[in-house]
């Protein structure tokens, strides 16, 4: 019981702290209600339930690094490295600098910080790959300077992402479907406008839940995965 509200104590200062985060208003609300929020940087203590949960990460300053490479079929690699893995897509959005997901781990054998940390060094390996075919050293040298010196003794040679990453169990169907929402209005918001409407964004899971057919990545019902029985 000390622990737990140890923890909670932690929570409400570190919301309170950082109005910027995306689920702040939820987080508050959820804290309310009793239960620890998992909305947190990579670094907080790891998760290891299954679930299905809405994540964010976001290329380093947010550089449009995915557009510049045309980089999307990294993502479309990582998905695959999970669904091999017994896990579920159920929605997502590749924007030119951030990726939202929806995603249903399935009895996760590493916590789930671990594997969402693996798939970023992954995409970001491919990224400066991409960057040294196409001959942007410009990009590099930037990449370059922004490791910290503690990582670079590490063997870190580029900084491709934001060092933490969003994440919020989906507890509810309501909540569900906001965040479908929110992902797939995304291209279409402040100043992105890379569509006409939803569906008709390529890298995103709209298609499917707008007219029932599959986009450029197969995903499954975000229902269904929320009715599943984790047992």
């Amino acid at each position: 019981m000390l622990i737990r509200k140890l923890v909670l104590l932690f929570y409400k200062l570190y919301f309170f702290f950082s109005p910027s985060l995306l689920h702040r208003d939820s987080a508050i609300r959820d804290m309310k209600k009793g239960y620890v929020p998992l909305s947190m940087p990579v670094r907080i203590p790891h998760i290891h339930d299954s679930g299905l949960y809405f994540i964010t990460f976001t290329n380093y300053k947010w550089l449009p690094l995915i557009e510049i490479t045309n980089g999307y079929q990294l993502i479309y690699n990582w998905f695959d490295h999970l669904v091999k893995n017994g896990h579920e897509i159920a929605g997502y959005v590749i924007m030119p600098n951030h990726i939202h997901a929806l995603i249903g781990f399935n009895k996760p054998k590493q916590s789930l910080n671990s594997i969402i940390g693996n798939g970023k060094r992954f995409i970001a390996y491919g990224i400066v790959q991409l960057l040294k075919d196409s001959g942007r050293d410009d990009v590099l040298v930037e990449l370059t300077k922004a490791v910290q010196p503690g990582d670079g003794r590490r063997g870190k040679k580029h900084e491709v992402f934001e060092p933490s990453f969003d994440i919020k169990e989906c507890r509810t169907l309501a909540f569900i479907s906001q965040k479908l929402g929110y992902i797939h209005n995304n291209p279409l918001s402040g100043k992105w406008s890379l569509a006409a409407d939803t569906i008709s964004y390529p890298h995103s899971s709209a298609m499917f839940y707008e007219t029932g057919e599959q986009g450029l990545y197969s995903v499954t019902n975000a229902a269904n995965i929320f009715d599943k029985d984790w047992a």
